[in-house]
């Protein structure tokens, strides 16, 4: 599959989520301190971010 949400710990031990399409890095989220709650954070990308705007500030 090209895309994929990949749920890791970083160096302070949190658990973040990253997204990445073709191997490339797209974003990442902040840390959490369970993995239920980096899962969560998945489900709630998937639920909402379809019909999430786009704000262009530049």
């Amino acid at each position: 599959m090209a895309h994929t949400f990949e749920i890791y710990k970083d160096k302070a031990g949190e658990f973040r989520v990253r997204f990445k399409y073709n191997s490339e890095v797209m974003f990442s989220t902040e840390g959490y301190s369970s993995k239920a709650s980096a899962r969560s954070a998945i489900d709630s990308i998937k639920k909402n971010g379809p019909g999430a705007e786009t704000v262009d500030n530049s």
